[in-house]
C-alpha cells in the first residue's frame, strides 16, 4: 500500500520505464455528485502489484505524469469511468490506453464482458466477486478487499497479450487502434452539456416538444444544483418527478403537493423555481423547442430492411470475429434505414466515418 509521496514518486518512476502497466480504480458514489476515489491499483507485472491510497494524498500529479506518458501503455478493463475519475483527480489527459473489454469485441468475444468472465475464458482463473459493493473509503482495508483489488490488475497484461494474439488481421488490428485512439481525444473527457441532460431521462420520448422544452430547463437546473451541492441528481429531485412536472405542466405549489410527486420540504425549497422553469419552457417558441424524441415508425419495407442489414452485419461480424454490437445499436440502424431514403444519404454520426463506415460500405450499397 502506497501512502506517502516519496513511495508514490518512486513507483511512478519505475512504472515509466516499462512498456505497459495495468490500472484500475475503486470509488464510492452513493451520496455525492462526484465519485470519491477510494483506491488506485497499479501493476507492473502479475507479481508486482501495488495499491495507492488516494485518501492519503493531496497531490496526485506524479500519477498524472504516468497517465500522460505516451511511451507507456495503460491497460484498463472498461476504461471510460476509470479514466474520467483519474482525469478529475490528476488534471492530466490520459494517453495510450488499452481497454481489454473493448479489445475483446475485436477478438471474437463480447465487448461488454466482465473482467471476471474474461479472465475465466482466457486464463481459466475464477476470481471472487465478494467485494463489488464494498465501501472503499473505509480504513483499514480488509484482507479480502486487498486481494480483490489486486486481482483487478494482476492479470490485465496477460489478458492484453492473449487478446492481441487472437487478432490476426492487420485490418481488424487497425480498427481496434482507431477505436482506442478515442481515449486520447481531449473532447472525450468533456462532460455532457447541462442543456442536454434531459436526453438521459427515461420516458422523455413520450413528451411533446413544448413539454420537452420544460424538461430541458428542469434537468439543466437540477444538474447545476446537484453539482453545486455535490449531491446525486436523484437526491435533488428524481427523474420521474421531473418528467411528470414537465408532462403535466404543473404551475402551482398546491397541485405539486396534491400530486404526491414531491415532498413538502422539496416544494418549500424549490417549488417557485420549478414553476418558473416549467413556464420558461412553455413560453419557448415552437421552432426553438427541442426536436421530438418520439421514435419514427418504420413501414413494412423499412422493417424488412432493418432485419436484412442486421443479419448481414451479424454474418460479416462472425466472419471477422467481431462483436456485432460494436458496429451499431438498433436505434442507429433504424436511423440508417430512414436516412437511406434521404437523397443526401447523411448517415448517423457513428457510421459516417472511420472503420464503421468501411465495415458497412458493402452492406448498405
Amino acid at each position: 500500500m502506497i501512502t506517502n509521496q516519496k513511495e508514490l514518486e518512486a513507483l511512478i518512476r519505475r512504472a515509466r520505464t516499462v512498456d505497459a502497466v495495468a490500472l484500475d480504480t475503486e470509488f464510492f458514489w452513493e451520496h455525492t455528485y462526484y465519485p470519491k476515489l477510494g483506491l488506485i491499483q497499479l501493476a507492473l507485472s502479475n507479481e508486482e502489484c501495488f495499491l495507492i491510497d488516494p485518501c492519503a494524498f493531496s497531490d496526485l500529479s506524479s500519477l498524472g505524469e504516468l497517465l500522460g506518458d505516451r511511451t507507456v501503455v495503460k491497460i484498463f478493463h472498461d476504461a471510460p469511468q476509470d479514466l474520467s475519475i483519474l482525469y478529475q483527480s490528476t488534471g492530466v489527459m490520459p494517453k495510450t490506453i488499452f481497454d481489454t473489454r473493448l479489445a475483446a469485441g475485436f477478438a471474437g468475444i463480447s465487448s461488454t464482458i466482465s473482467l471476471a468472465n474474461l479472465i475465466k475464458e482466457l486464463l481459466c482463473i475464477n476470481l471472487p466477486k465478494t467485494e463489488t459493493r464494498t465501501n472503499w473509503l473505509r480504513r483499514p482495508l480488509s484482507q479480502k478487499q486487498i486481494e480483490y483489488a489486486l486481482d483487478d490488475v494482476r492479470y490485465l497484461d496477460a489478458v492484453r497479450i492473449l487478446l492481441l494474439s487472437r487478432i490476426l488481421s492487420p485490418e481488424i488490428k487497425g480498427w481496434l487502434d482507431e477505436e482506442l485512439r478515442r481515449y486520447d481525444d481531449p473532447n472525450y473527457y468533456e462532460p455532457p452539456l447541462d442543456e442536454n441532460r434531459y436526453l438521459k431521462i427515461k420516458g422523455a420520448g413520450n413528451l411533446s416538444r413544448q413539454s420537452l422544452a420544460s424538461l430541458q430547463e428542469l434537468a439543466s437546473w437540477r444538474e447545476q444544483e446537484a453539482r453545486k451541492r455535490n449531491r446525486p441528481r436523484g437526491h435533488i429531485i428524481s427523474d420521474q418527478a421531473l418528467l411528470s412536472l414537465a408532462a403535466k405542466q404543473i404551475l402551482s405549489c398546491e397541485i405539486m403537493e396534491q400530486s404526491g410527486l414531491l415532498t413538502k420540504r422539496i416544494i418549500d425549497q424549490y417549488g417557485q423555481q420549478l414553476i418558473a422553469l416549467i413556464e420558461k419552457g412553455l413560453l419557448c417558441p415552437e421552432e426553438n423547442c427541442p426536436p421530438s424524441l418520439q421514435m419514427v415508425k418504420l413501414n413494412k419495407t423499412e422493417q424488412e430492411e432493418v432485419k436484412t442489414i442486421q443479419k448481414n452485419i451479424s454474418s460479416k461480424s462472425a466472419a471477422l470475429c467481431l462483436d456485432p454490437s460494436l458496429i451499431c445499436n438498433i436505434a442507429e440502424l433504424r436511423s440508417l434505414i430512414l436516412l437511406q431514403h434521404n437523397p443526401n444519404k447523411i448517415y448517423p454520426k457513428k457510421l459516417a466515418s472511420g472503420w464503421r463506415q468501411e465495415f458497412i460500405a458493402d452492406i448498405i450499397c
